[in-house]
C-alpha cells in the first residue's frame, strides 16, 4: 500500500475511533455526561491519539530507516572496481533509476513472466525489450547494476509490504486499547492534554533542532575544507580563482568586500526611504491615505527576487549605462556594462524598503500614546514630538528592523547574480561588476560537483562565514536594543 493510502486508512480509523470512544463513554455513563470524569469528546480524542500518534511515529521511523537499510544491503553488491571507477553515490543513483524503470515497465503491463526471467540472464534483451515501453536504461548500465537494481526493487517491495502491515497493526492496536480504556473513571482529559503538551514541545523544538542541524552540517564540511585548503589563504587571500583541475586560489576577501559594498548601498537606499515612509504613514497620513498607501508599499515584499533581478538586468543597468557609460549622457566611461555593484545595490534597496517601512511603522505605532500626549501637553509641536520623543522611544525596534534588512541584503542571491555580475575583484568603483559570497556558493555547487574537492567544499566555508557575519550583526543589534531600552523601562 502506498503512503497516501496508508495515511487515508489512518485518517478513517481515527475518525471512527473518535465516534466509537465518545459513544462508549456516554453509554458507560447511561447517557449522563456528569458521571464522566471528562467531557465525552475527550474520550473520543483519546482514541484518536492512541490510534494516530504511535502509528505515525512508526511510519516516520520506517521512512527514515528503510532507505538506509536497503541502500546498505544493495551497496554491498557493488564491486570495489565499479565504485572506484565512478563514485558509490552515483552508482546507487543509477541503480535506483534502473529499479524505477523496471517498476514502470511492470505497471504498464509491458513485462511478462518470460521477459522477467530473461532480465536475470541477458542484459541485451532487457535493453531492447524495455526500450519498447519507453524505459531508458542508458548505455552505461552493466549486468552488475541490473542485478543490484533487481535486488533494490525486491527489497523495496518487501519493505513497503511490512510497512503497511506494521503501521496498520499499531493503529488498530491503539484503537482497541483506547476503546478498552474508555470508562467513566478514566482521566481522558489529562491523557489527551499530556500528549498535546508533548506535541507542542516537539513543535517548538523543531526550530532549535533545525538550527543545530544546519550549523553542524556547515561546521563538519567547513572543517573538512580547511583540512584540504589553508585557512589563512582562505580568509586573507585577495584572489578568487577556483579551478576544478587544481591550482585554485580561494581567497574570500573580494567576495566579502562585494557583499558588504552592495549591502551598504542597499541600506543607503532602503533605510531613509523606508523610515521616512514609516514616520509619514504612522504620524502624518490620514486614515484614508494610510489604508491605500501601506498595502501598496507592502506589495514590494511579495515580488519574487528573480523579478527584481530581471528589473536590475533589463532596466536599471541599461539606465545607468545611459548615464555613466562611454556613450552616455555624461560621457565619462565609468561603467563598462549593465552589471555593477550600484545596479544590484539600488534594486536590492528597493526590495528592502517594505521590510524597513512595515517593521518601523509597527514599532512607531507601539509607542504609548501617553508619551505623545505628555509631549504635546508640555508645548512641543507634532514634529518635535516625533523627533525627540517617538523616534528615540522606537529606536531599539527600528535598529532591529534595519539589522533584519541588512541580514536579508547579505543573504540575497538572485539580484546579485543578475545585477552585479560574476567577477570577483577588489575595487571601490561602484559602477564595476563584482560578485558576492552567495553567488559563489551557487556557482560552486552547480553541476556534478565532487564533494571531496576543496572547490566544492569551499561553498560550506563561505556559508559558515555568512552565518558568523549575520550572527555578529544580531549580537550588535541585541546590544543596542538593550542599551537604549533601559531608558524607557
Amino acid at each position: 500500500m502506498s503512503l497516501p493510502y496508508i495515511l487515508l486508512a489512518l485518517l478513517i480509523l481515527a475518525v471512527a475511533g473518535f465516534f466509537v470512544g465518545r459513544g462508549k463513554a456516554l453509554s458507560s455513563a447511561n447517557g449522563d455526561p456528569r458521571i464522566l470524569h471528562s467531557l465525552p469528546g475527550y474520550y473520543g480524542w483519546n482514541v484518536v491519539v492512541l490510534t494516530l500518534v504511535p502509528s505515525l511515529l512508526v511510519l516516520i521511523v520506517w521512512l527514515i530507516v528503510q532507505p538506509a537499510v536497503i541502500n546498505n544491503h544493495v551497496s554491498s553488491m557493488i564491486s570495489e572496481e565499479t565504485a572506484a571507477a565512478s563514485s558509490l553515490d552515483l552508482v546507487m543513483s543509477d541503480v535506483a533509476r534502473v529499479a524505477d524503470g523496471l517498476d514502470l515497465a511492470v505497471s504498464q503491463g509491458a513485462m511478462d513472466a518470460e521477459m522477467a526471467n530473461s532480465i536475470r540472464t541477458e542484459l541485451t534483451d532487457v535493453r531492447g525489450r524495455l526500450g519498447q515501453v519507453g524505459v531508458a536504461l542508458g548505455s552505461n548500465v552493466t549486468a552488475e547494476t541490473l542485478r543490484a537494481a533487481q535486488s533494490y526493487r525486491g527489497w523495496n517491495a518487501t519493505g513497503l509490504l511490512f510497512r503497511t502491515i506494521g503501521v496498520l497493526a499499531v493503529a488498530v492496536l491503539g484503537f482497541v486499547l483506547g476503546v478498552i480504556r474508555t470508562n467513566p473513571d478514566f482521566r481522558a482529559r489529562n491523557s489527551v492534554e499530556t500528549v498535546v503538551r508533548y506535541i507542542l514541545i516537539a513543535a517548538a523544538s523543531i526550530a532549535i533542532l533545525t538550527t543545530v542541524g544546519i550549523v553542524l552540517s556547515l561546521i563538519f564540511n567547513t572543517v573538512e575544507f580547511f583540512r584540504l585548503y589553508p585557512a589563512t589563504d582562505f580568509f586573507f587571500g585577495l584572489t578568487w580563482s577556483p579551478s576544478f583541475g587544481g591550482g585554485s586560489e580561494l581567497g574570500i576577501v573580494p567576495l566579502i568586500w562585494a557583499t558588504m559594498y552592495i549591502s551598504l548601498i542597499a541600506l543607503a537606499v532602503a533605510v531613509p526611504i523606508g523610515l521616512f515612509a514609516a514616520v509619514y504613514l504612522s504620524e502624518y497620513a490620514t486614515p484614508h491615505v494610510r489604508a491605500i498607501a501601506k498595502p501598496l508599499l507592502e506589495i514590494l515584499a511579495g515580488i519574487p527576487t528573480i523579478v527584481y533581478g530581471l528589473f536590475a538586468l533589463l532596466t536599471v543597468g541599461p539606465l545607468l549605462m545611459n548615464v555613466f557609460g562611454g556613450g552616455g549622457v555624461l560621457g565619462v566611461g565609468w561603467m563598462q556594462g549593465a552589471s555593477s555593484v550600484f545596479t544590484a545595490g539600488v534594486v536590492m534597496g528597493i526590495m528592502l524598503i517594505p521590510f524597513v517601512s512595515s517593521l518601523s511603522d509597527d514599532i512607531i505605532n507601539a509607542v504609548p500614546q501617553a508619551m505623545r500626549d505628555g509631549s504635546l501637553g508640555l508645548g512641543a509641536t507634532h514634529s518635535e514630538t516625533v523627533k525627540q520623543v517617538i523616534l528615540p522611544a522606537a529606536l531599539p525596534g527600528i535598529v532591529g528592523a534595519i539589522l533584519l534588512a541588512a541580514s536579508r541584503a547579505i543573504g540575497e542571491t538572485m539580484i546579485v547574480v543578475l545585477g552585479a555580475g560574476a567577477a570577483a575583484r577588489l575595487s571601490v568603483n561602484p559602477l564595476e561588476a563584482m560578485t558576492t559570497v552567495t553567488a559563489k556558493i551557487v556557482s560552486q555547487l552547480t553541476g556534478d560537483a565532487d564533494f571531496a574537492s576543496p572547490e566544492a567544499l569551499v561553498a560550506f566555508a563561505l556559508g559558515m562565514t555568512l552565518f558568523v557575519v549575520t550572527l555578529m550583526l544580531n549580537i550588535v543589534a541585541l546590544y543596542i536594543v538593550r542599551k537604549y531600552r533601559e531608558q524607557y523601562d
